[in-house]
């Protein structure tokens, strides 16, 4: 028990929680947390320039490092801006805490039209956290924040929130600070790791299909094992790229929707699946056929079963249940024919898939991955490019190196490559569109002022790509997909990154050469209309009936 503001209680239930970045934006309704927090030795406040860049930035910290993203808001207006990037993180099952102002208890959900009042904030974001709580009596501000905190770590991870009105925040009272302590990681039925390893043992065509959820549990070690045991391919999905290495003789790489991948997982008779909900975009929105024996097994039970029946549903850790089944299992059975079709049917896709961007495309891809290191962070906002390439053929390497807005929203690139950068302190590098971009180009002083090491290729066709695409597909004119864009390079400039302009592979390979070299961060505006054009056919389900 000590004596101490409730601005004080938070930062050091913050501290034993193990937080140490907290980004966020300075406000009258959160004053003394963050002079509390600037006097914890262990936590930086980094400074964003709008809190829905704030939360993505936490997130981002989060998807790199493993650890509890933090953001601090103000109440009302500063807490209504972070709703999008709370709901991208619960999306994306990142374990990111919002911790926001309120009014004076005396006038708190009365709606006085006191200054920042936000009577109904818990509603609002409850709508995209899993837990939400507000404060109502000052002594339990450490058991909120600790609860809170703890929630968005435990099971599958995901996103939260706690309001504390300013004059908590001020009151000085004693305090007792909960310890530091693990997470519980909830261990799997032991029977039904049994009946799983039974029928991976006998399996002559075993697949694995990686989600995010064994990325986020750290249990890439326990994958690799068991497929190398088995002799069994991994296919991943988007949120699962990094579980194994794309360069690793099993792994399949973010195919599950692609055509060429269909047989293998059709041929498949025993299918592990792990830390996946079988998402719409993964499965070509549930038409993708998985007639084999299915095992599944999540951290969170309300998964298991919800897109596809499983035979074996199993709740647990992935990290646990991974290593429980390696122990398990005899060994593998896997018809090698198999194998080589398996890697037959990679090769085909990305042959198809080099058609479909063209020769400069393909060169620039090679380029980025030449010159990036193996451990650098790639972050790709929702952009055409991306959805041709970035997903597909540019190889990811290592675990929590790869990110992209999991709802398929645009702009949040730069706000998760802000925050994995602070927390990797790797080179990191963002393809976002540059309609994408604008949403949040602010953001670019946030990097300018910490001179984070981060490459940002704004992929420039003067609009939204993507839905002139479906709109040239599906309806028969354009509306509001064209855009007027600045002159990237010197905005960049102007918030003090090096920039440049190019538009051809030769002038691409140059200067992201010289920007990968370069300790601080670089912009590079990149003229599509210079390059050689690419194909894109939208999916079934976008089509017009």
């Amino acid at each position: 028990m000590a004596h101490m503001t409730g601005g004080e209680a938070v930062a050091r239930t913050l501290e034993a929680l193990g937080v140490t970045k907290v980004f966020g934006i300075v406000s009258v309704h959160n004053l003394p947390i963050y002079d509390a927090l600037t006097r914890v030795v262990g936590i930086e406040v980094v400074r964003a320039r709008h809190e829905q860049a704030a939360v993505h930035a936490a997130d981002g910290f989060a998807r790199a490092t493993g650890r509890l993203g933090v953001a601090l808001t103000s109440t009302g207006p500063g807490a209504a801006n972070a709703v999008p990037g709370l709901y991208e993180a619960k999306f994306g099952s990142s374990p990111v805490l919002m911790i926001t102002g309120q009014t004076e208890s005396s006038v708190y959900g009365k709606g006085k039209g006191f200054v920042h009042e936000h009577e109904t904030q818990v509603e609002m974001l409850g709508s995209v956290v899993r837990r939400v709580e507000s404060v109502r009596r000052p002594a339990d501000i450490p058991t909120i924040v600790d609860l809170v905190g703890r929630d968005c770590l435990t099971g599958r991870p995901s996103s939260g929130a706690v309001e504390i009105p300013i004059d908590y925040q001020y009151l000085e009272m004693d305090h007792e600070i909960p310890g530091p302590r693990p997470i519980d990681r909830r261990q799997s039925d032991i029977e039904l790791i049994e009946q799983a390893a039974e029928l991976l043992s006998g399996a002559e065509r075993p697949l694995i299909w990686a989600g995010g959820g064994v990325v986020s549990a750290d249990a890439s070690p326990q994958l690799i094992a068991l497929a190398e045991k088995l002799d069994a391919p991994v296919i991943t999905t988007l949120e699962g790229r990094g579980a194994i290495p794309e360069t690793h003789r099993l792994a399949l790489g973010p195919r599950t929707e692609r055509p060429a991948m269909t047989p293998i997982i059709e041929e498949a008779d025993v299918v592990l699946a792990v830390g996946t909900r079988f998402q719409n975009y993964s499965t070509r929105v549930w038409r993708l056929p998985i007639p084999g024996r299915i095992i599944h097994l999540d951290a969170d039970p309300h998964m298991i079963g919800l897109n596809y029946r499983a035979e074996v549903g199993i709740v647990g850790d992935a990290q646990l249940g991974l290593a429980a089944l390696g122990e398990a299992v005899t060994g593998g059975n896997t018809d090698s024919g198999y194998l080589d079709r398996a890697a037959k049917s990679v090769e085909a896709d990305l042959e198809r898939s080099r058609e479909e961007i063209g020769p400069d495309h393909q060169a620039i891809c090679g380029i980025i991955r030449r010159l990036l290191p193996d451990d650098a962070v790639i972050v790709r906002d929702s952009t055409v490019p991306n959805y041709l390439w970035g997903n597909r053929t540019l190889p990811i390497l290592a675990p929590r190196t790869s990110m992209r807005p999991s709802s398929s929203s645009i702009g949040p690139g730069i706000g998760l490559a802000f925050g994995a950068a602070v927390g990797s302190r790797a080179r990191t590098f963002l393809m976002v569109g540059d309609g994408g971009f604008q949403l949040l180009i602010g953001e670019l002083a946030s990097i300018a002022e910490y001179q984070l090491p981060i490459v940002i290729c704004v992929f420039n066709d003067g609009g939204y790509g993507v839905l002139r695409i479906i709109q040239d597909a599906v309806l028969e004119a354009r509306t509001g997909v064209d855009l007027h864009t600045p002159d990237f390079a010197a905005v960049a400039r102007g918030m003090g990154l090096d920039a440049a302009s190019v538009d051809s592979v030769d002038s691409f390979e140059a200067v992201f050469a010289e920007a990968v070299e370069r300790p601080g961060p670089t912009l590079i505006d990149v003229a599509m209309g210079g390059l050689a054009p690419m194909s894109f056919r939208l999916p079934p389900h976008q089509r017009r009936p």
